[in-house]
């Protein structure tokens, strides 16, 4: 008998310390909706169906990044919930369903939603409520507005600084162009137009300006208008389907502009396979993140990491898509800013950390770059390389441009 209550006396002080460091936590943690001792609840809003559903993988792959984080223990002791709300990339159903996640689902944060109109629909809410709105997938510069906006917070370098240096390459490379731009009737095909005007410095230079509605069928027609003008560079501000749509047709009607496509459909899987290869080559875009089906990364420490994530959390999803890299890179973003967050997991201190960002260097960026910002430039990504599509593999060219 002496010798068992010995051994409970033994396991009794050996949890002391647990028990007190546990207690200690409790006592100095702090939260908001959304977090506790052993859950942070995250919210997104992402196209599981519509127009844009290819870019459902980027909340797919963040979901299973998130998953491992748990395996290995969580964030601070403490699991990641993420919650997936399909919006069809439509304003409305984002409010209805950015509402509930807030409202009813009681999320800390908002968290990687897909799209520059439907964000949009709901940047105010989510900064009248005072609700984080993180590491959008979106390039709009609007993000970057911390004196009007201060709890939305982008990712992804600015659709503003990728036209720009689109615009340099036209000037140094095409002096004399004549320009057409295929663009989306929304805040993200304006940003590219109007960035591009800028950076040309002259709306001369542009010959022809052809939008299109995310609902049409096809971009067939606005095409056949760009030929027209005569136009011999050609921008395509697009989503991945009306990307591909419009490299198939380029080389259907025998047409031979250099073309540029925005990095948003820079997917060899989902764009230039689909557009035909003989009509991709040569097609130019730009990058921030590796590209997975580049075999130069082989021996890559950063890639190898990503496979092995991706063999076990997401083993029948497609590694050629680069939406799978990003998904797992804002995913490290955010899971970096809530471990910085530490047991203070109230809405303003993981603003505060969201916002204050010191050279993070995550697997699958290009060498050379790293995720930072400050209060004062919310954007934590802003530097961008030239990439030219060979028939096999994007061939990064020119020096990386920071902004």
């Amino acid at each position: 008998m002496a010798r068992l209550v010995r051994s409970h006396l033994r396991a009794a002080l050996l949890l002391l310390p647990l028990i007190a460091a546990g207690t200690a936590r409790a006592e100095s943690a702090k939260y908001d909706s959304g977090a506790d001792d052993k859950t942070i609840k995250i919210g997104t809003t992402a196209p599981l169906s519509g127009p844009v559903s290819a870019f459902a993988q980027i909340a797919k792959s963040a979901e299973a990044y998130f998953r491992k984080v748990n395996d290995e223990g969580g964030i601070n002791g403490r699991r990641i919930q993420m919650m997936i709300a399909d919006d069809a990339y439509s304003p409305p159903k984002t409010v209805e369903q950015t509402r509930r996640l807030v409202e009813s689902d009681e999320v800390l944060l908002i968290f990687g939603g897909v799209g520059t109109p439907t964000n949009s629909a709901v940047h105010k809410y989510l900064n009248d409520r005072k609700v984080p709105q993180l590491f959008l997938g979106s390039g709009a510069a609007k993000w970057d507005d911390p004196k009007n906006f201060p709890w939305t917070v982008g990712w992804q370098p600015t659709y503003r600084d990728e036209a720009i240096a689109y615009a340099k390459y036209i000037k140094a490379s095409h002096p004399n162009a004549k320009v057409g731009v295929l663009y989306q009737n929304d805040d993200l095909g304006k940003d590219y137009l109007r960035a591009l005007e800028e950076g040309l410095g002259s709306t001369e230079a542009i010959v022809a300006r052809a939008a299109y509605e995310t609902t049409a069928p096809t971009v067939d027609t606005q095409i056949l208008l760009l030929k027209s003008s005569g136009a011999d560079v050609v921008l395509v501000a697009a989503t991945p389907k009306f990307a591909a749509q419009a490299l198939r047709k380029i080389g259907e009607i025998g047409w031979k502009p250099t073309t540029i496509i925005s990095n948003v459909s820079a997917s060899i899987s989902g764009v230039l396979e689909p557009a035909g290869k003989d009509n991709s080559i040569g097609v130019i875009s730009s990058q921030y993140l590796k590209d997975s089906t580049d075999p130069a990364l082989k021996d890559d420490a950063g890639y190898k990491e990503w496979v092995a994530f991706m063999d076990r959390y997401l083993p029948d999803a497609n590694k050629s898509d680069w939406l799978n890299v990003y998904g797992y890179t804002i995913a490290q973003t955010l899971v970096a800013v809530l471990k910085a967050a530490g047991n203070d997991l109230t809405r303003a201190n993981v603003m505060k950390q969201a916002t204050s960002i010191r050279n993070l260097h995550l697997p699958m960026l290009i060498n050379g770059t790293a995720v930072s910002n400050s209060p004062e430039r919310y954007t934590p990504m802003t530097s961008l390389q030239l990439i030219r599509y060979d028939g096999t593999r994007w061939v990064p060219f020119g020096d990386l441009t920071r902004n």
